[in-house]
């Protein structure tokens, strides 16, 4: 397999959202990223796992929908011959055990995580990626299994640096996973080109109404708020539009958008420093999205 299969399989343009995910669930978790305790080492594990698991969730993707692809996508890397579904499945599992792995290691290695809850969390995140790519296709509720792997990555990036997570931390992965429920109820209608029902996007508005709740004083949390807002009403304007690949675009922007969400809860928390990287992954998501498609 070489470099531009695996790019292309793992749809890498994503990764920073993933990323933000993860500074996003520790800040949550201990409510001030000042609190953060948590070895540079540690941390660098967290994200390499988070990475995995994103990749082979995207790598098994294409695994299970090979058939399919070879009629509605035929130049996807399976369907023209680059590379066996056998081997792909291969390097999905192992890249999701692999992730356990480095899970396992930073949360046992840390008196101050959450240590099994973490690894439990993790667990459960690779049996939510497989049970969405196993069974999405004419699934109506796959949408809020898609929502609950962004939902368990801030989990277990939480339990990995506390034993004890805030309670905002669970508000707000409920807040992200209702933005993944609008965001894959689109994504779903992108090969037939039209949404028909345009009431689910309400659930992308959950994380501007808890993110106005928390923010308090915080100014660059309602920057960030006034930005999501903004970049929401761009991308459905781009589903109402309904041109040519006015869906992609709309999938695409709203990916991107994760990481705006993960600003708002940081910046809330007061970790200004940590909102500015995950406005840099929303800006990284979008010029990598331009070299590696994101859908």
């Amino acid at each position: 397999m070489n470099a531009k299969v695996f790019l292309t399989l793992g749809r890498v343009s994503n990764l920073p959202t993933v990323w933000t995910n993860c500074i996003a669930g520790a800040v949550l978790a201990t409510a001030a990223a000042q609190t953060i305790k948590v070895s540079p080492l540690a941390l660098v594990a967290l994200l390499a796992a988070m990475t995995l698991a994103y990749i082979g969730g995207m790598f098994l993707n294409d695994a299970f929908d090979h058939r399919i692809d070879a009629i509605e996508r035929p130049e996807r890397p399976i369907p023209t011959g680059l590379v066996s579904a056998a081997q792909v499945y291969t390097w999905g599992f192992a890249m999701l055990a692999i992730s356990v792995a480095l899970v396992a290691w930073t949360a046992l290695g840390n008196p101050h995580s959450g240590g099994w809850m973490a690894i439990v969390s993790a667990i459960a995140l690779c049996g939510a990626i497989v049970l969405y790519n196993a069974w999405h296709k004419n699934n109506p509720l796959s949408p809020f299994v898609m929502g609950l792997c962004r939902m368990l990555v801030y989990t277990t990036a939480a339990y990995s640096v506390t034993a004890n997570p805030a309670a905002v931390l669970f508000a707000a992965a409920v807040a992200l996973l209702c933005y993944l429920i609008g965001l894959t109820y689109v994504a779903k209608q992108e090969n037939i080109g039209n949404v028909k029902n345009l009431w689910p996007l309400l659930f992308l508005a959950a994380p501007l109404i808890y993110g106005a709740i928390i923010n308090g004083g915080q100014t660059l949390g309602w920057i960030a708020l006034a930005a999501l807002a903004l970049w929401l009403l761009v991308a459905i304007n781009f589903v109402r539009r309904r041109n040519p690949g006015d869906i992609p675009r709309a999938v695409i922007s709203m990916i991107a958008g994760i990481s705006l969400v993960d600003a708002i809860f940081i910046a809330a928390m007061g970790a200004s420093g940590l909102a500015i990287l995950a406005w840099a992954g929303f800006a990284t998501t979008l010029l990598l999205q331009k070299v590696v498609s994101g859908t």
